[in-house]
């Protein structure tokens, strides 16, 4: 009888072994309840911010669980589709979602995501991630002018509704560009360009993160790159949490929501640098390999 190949621990597609300690060398349980207080930072980070909280999980996850960045990610937003149905049915008990401007920004994201990954393809890559910080600057000092007003719903016009297509197709574009999340494009976005309030902003795009994670979770459980067990303790742990982000979001002024949510986005810009320093490493590393394949003298042909 024929038995299957052993996989290693490191491959990121690999099953845990069946002993008592995953492949980082800690104990099932540790790690479990590592895996938990990540979904609870997480969770709370959603409700306060109505983000998905992608910020706080994927280096989480590739740090306790060992994963790849890409396995992290996608199990992070597999972690979302719990998170951010918990945290807008959260805003909602409070009126502060509106369905309406949640469809325009879908439809205008699901365009700009096109436009976003056309753009990929043509951009230099240095410059991908200065697009955002730059974006992510112009709304910390807007913030920090122009402080919304809570009680602001949204009057939908013309005008409005080609605003909120706008910040949807902008989240799209930047997402697809630099693969930051939708929430630090249509918060910002719904305040500053719509004039929605700042509760409203946040619950309206917990609501759009839904469909776009659900598909998104879909897709990557087909092509095996998610680790189910995984997302659903950060989300069962976020789901726990993301109330409580909400409810300190509404005990909060506008102007400290606004303050708190600026130094967020100092922490996304942070991480966008980082990972394009990762980024450049890994090009001279991958030059420096190539060139340590040349010939020292091209005369005898020999290799170092």
């Amino acid at each position: 009888m024929s038995h299957p190949a052993p996989t290693s621990p490191s491959d990121p597609g690999a099953a845990e072994p069946d002993g008592v300690r995953d492949p980082t060398g800690r104990g099932r349980l540790t790690t479990s309840l590592l895996v938990l207080v990540t979904g609870l930072a997480a969770g709370f980070l959603s409700g306060l911010f109505g983000v998905g909280g992608g910020l706080v999980i994927v280096p989480a996850l590739m740090s306790v669980r060992g994963m790849s960045q890409r396995r992290a990610a996608a199990t992070s937003l597999a972690a979302i589709v719990l998170t951010a149905a918990v945290g807008t049915s959260s805003y909602a008990l409070r009126g502060e979602v509106s369905l309406v401007a949640a469809v325009l920004l879908v439809l205008g994201s699901f365009v700009g995501a096109q436009i976003g990954t056309w753009l990929l393809r043509r951009l230099p890559a240095r410059v991908l991630p200065w697009i955002f910080v730059a974006f992510a600057v112009f709304v910390i000092v807007s913030q920090q002018l122009q402080v919304p007003v809570r009680e602001a719903g949204l009057v939908l016009d013309p005008v409005r509704g080609v605003g909120l297509v706008a910040v949807g197709l902008l989240a799209g574009i930047l997402s697809g560009l630099v693969g930051v999340g939708g929430g630090s494009v249509i918060v910002p976005g719904l305040e500053l360009i719509v004039g929605v309030g700042d509760l409203l902003a946040r619950g309206t795009s917990l609501l759009v993160m839904i469909p776009t994670a659900i598909m998104g979770t879909w897709s990557n459980a087909r092509h095996g790159v998610v680790d189910l067990r995984a997302g659903l303790i950060v989300g069962v742990g976020a789901a726990v949490a993301a109330p409580l982000g909400t409810m300190t979001a509404a005990a909060i002024s506008p102007a400290t929501g606004s303050l708190l949510f600026s130094l967020f986005l100092v922490c996304v810009v942070l991480n966008t640098l980082r990972k394009e320093q990762q980024r450049r490493r890994r090009e001279r590393s991958a030059v420096e390999s190539a060139l340590d394949g040349v010939p020292s003298d091209g005369r005898d042909g020999r290799r170092p």
